[in-house]
């Protein structure tokens, strides 16, 4: 047999894919563990079920997993696959089109029976189609070699089949010169109890290895480690980043972290984080509705908690009532919103950034506070812990935007040393303070003190009704309620002295800037450099602080001829940049599909906006 030949690449495209049964998030997750652990830069995409429980072998039951490895910077998981793993028809016809011309797909063939292609809706085999494609097809009968792996282990039929995904792992681990000891560890700590499973997969995950070195016809390659900066890192989803972000902002304003929430997709992922963490002091409680999830919350910050409360979507237009009592009583709370595909129940599984709007203006009355959205699944970190240093510092409940898209998302995340973050100071009142007054401010940022309940000498009233300015106590004037409303407006809006100012990314003599905002970045950044490397100028700003706005937002945006304002909404953005900054006039490229940008899709709407005259 000759010798393979090693082709050395700079990044690779690979998505797992089969029914939601097929385990595809593990066997992605592993793939990402492995190539962040050997140096490489990566980022994750999973693509959860539309359906629930939608028939095992049909389009809407597929689950997905995408990943985007490289020996350079990557910050998306790429837009079209040079490797699909297709554990059955569905899931080849799903994510036919999202493979890469001349790309090398991987299928179950085992799987390709008359049953499953008429259960995906296939009239014919589409293997068998000369019009298929110029696709690298590789027909590996996982499903029969795991069985005939596994005969002698004991194990029922139904068992091992469960492990087919990890001879899938093993096939691609040979593609791409993965070591197998990584995930190998992984199963003897998940399985620990279970010493037959652990056998079991290392079994299978080495006979799909050593079956990929059997074909001749399978392509192997070669992806060196990224040069990144010296440190400790790990490979972290948005959710988890949220959720440690949260619990160092706690230790750094040295209080007891508070979570009350309601489970909802794709959010759970932190409530689960931090009700685990009892070692670190947080207190959980999951809640029977999303009312009494965030009511708790602020009970918890009254009580001198820092108190957050996470969601989604439809959860969050429940919590509007509760956040304007936290907005009139001035209390501090970190409200997270992973967004979803809505409206009502919508797509609980797919991305989408349309909450913005409801994040702004969702409440009755003027009820002002800052918005924030992250970047990036490592972002959610350092925006979850700004979210808390603003809501702590000025008193005032926030609003932190990720999207499911960042939230499942994973990268390698540097983790930093607590020493070298900032300390949080909040406002809060010491006991006996003959001149204390529940609603006197500083004079300069207008945030009152924060009473902790039950501090000696610091009784007040609190609730729901409208507040004399300075004293507190219930009021029904009109010009003092005209008063509170300008000053609960004028402490939020005095935050933009408190934020950083606004970045251009790329070309500052550029006509065309891009403008987005929130887990949109990495495409977009992604879309610059694409440009640049044809020459072209083109500049990125990005917002990461949403209300306010950054004090330099203006001047930045008048250094431009021509503004695209890109989002995966209808123009939610661009509609408050319209009404925030009319002077300027904005393009706009929107999506709603339940799906992130593409960067091919980006290019081709920047470019057309530089060729307008």
């Amino acid at each position: 047999m000759s010798e393979k030949i090693v082709k050395e690449l700079d990044r690779v495209v690979i998505k797992f894919s089969g029914d939601s049964g097929d385990g595809m998030q593990l066997t992605g997750m592993q793939f990402s563990d492995t190539s962040a652990l050997i140096g490489n830069d990566i980022a994750t995409f999973p693509d959860y079920p539309a359906e629930i429980r939608a028939p095992q072998g049909t389009v809407g039951g597929v689950s997905g997993f995408q990943l985007h490895f490289g020996h350079m910077e990557v910050y998306t998981p790429g837009d079209y696959a040079d490797v699909l793993v297709a554990m059955n028809p569905a899931a080849l016809k799903a994510n036919m089109k999202w493979v890469k011309s001349g790309g090398t797909i991987i299928v179950d063939i085992d799987t390709f029976t008359p049953k499953n292609l008429k259960k995906a809706g296939c009239m014919d085999d589409p293997l068998k189609d000369k019009k298929f494609g110029d696709f690298h097809i590789i027909e590996a009968p996982i499903s029969s070699l795991t069985l005939e792996t596994l005969k002698d282990s004991g194990l029922d039929k139904k068992s091992i089949l469960r492990s087919k995904n990890m001879f899938a792992l093993g096939i691609v681990y040979y593609l791409f010169h993965r070591p197998l000891d990584y995930t190998e560890k992984f199963f003897e700590k998940k399985f620990a109890k279970v010493p037959e499973i652990v056998e079991a997969n290392k079994k299978v995950l080495r006979a799909g290895y050593n079956f990929a070195d059997t074909i001749e016809a399978l392509p192997s390659y070669r992806v060196e480690p990224a040069k990144i900066e010296k440190g400790t890192y790990r490979n972290i989803s948005g959710n988890i980043a949220t959720a440690w972000g949260l619990l160092a902002a706690a230790e750094k304003a040295n209080l007891q972290l508070f979570i009350g929430s309601y489970p909802i997709t794709p959010a759970t992922d932190i409530l689960q984080e931090l009700a685990a963490r009892k070692d670190l002091g947080v207190k959980s409680f999951q809640a029977e509705d999303e009312i009494a999830g965030i009511c708790t919350a602020i009970g918890a910050s009254f009580s001198g908690s820092m108190a957050v409360t996470t969601t989604s979507g439809p959860g969050l237009a429940l919590k509007s009532e509760a956040i304007g009592l936290a907005v009139i009583t001035e209390l501090p709370l970190v409200i997270v919103d992973v967004q979803r595909g809505g409206p009502s129940t919508g797509l609980p599984t797919k991305t989408e950034q349309s909450d913005l709007l409801q994040a702004l203006y969702g409440r009755n009355g003027e009820s002002p506070l800052p918005v924030i959205a992250a970047s990036s699944p490592s972002d959610c970190f350092n925006y979850a812990f700004e979210a808390s240093r603003i809501a702590l510092e000025h008193m005032t409940p926030v609003i932190l935007l990720t999207d499911g898209y960042i939230a499942n998302g994973s990268e390698p995340w540097r983790i930093p040393s607590m020493k070298d973050m900032p300390e949080i100071h909040p406002p809060i009142a010491k006991p006996n303070d003959e001149n204390y007054q529940p609603y006197k401010r500083d004079a300069e940022n207008l945030v009152r003190q924060w009473a902790i309940a039950g501090t000696e000498g610091l009784e007040h009233t609190i609730g729901g009704l409208e507040k004399m300015d300075v004293t507190g106590t219930v009021s029904y004037v009109p010009e003092n309620h005209e008063i509170m409303t300008n000053l609960r407006e004028g402490k939020v809006e005095k935050i933009a002295n408190d934020i950083p100012d606004l970045q251009i990314i790329g070309d500052e003599d550029a006509d065309v800037c891009m403008i987005g905002w929130g887990g949109t970045y990495g495409h977009l950044v992604s879309t610059m450099k694409s440009l640049q490397e044809e020459g072209k100028k083109v500049a990125l700003v990005h917002f990461n602080y949403i209300r306010p706005l950054p004090k330099n937002t203006e001047e930045v945006l008048a250094k431009f001829k021509k503004r695209i304002v890109c989002e995966l909404n209808l123009g939610q953005f661009v509609k408050y940049l319209r009404m925030s900054l009319p002077q300027f006039e904005y393009e706009q490229y929107n999506k709603v599909q339940g799906l992130p940008f593409t960067v091919s899709e980006l290019k081709e709407a920047v470019l057309k906006v530089m060729e307008e005259k």
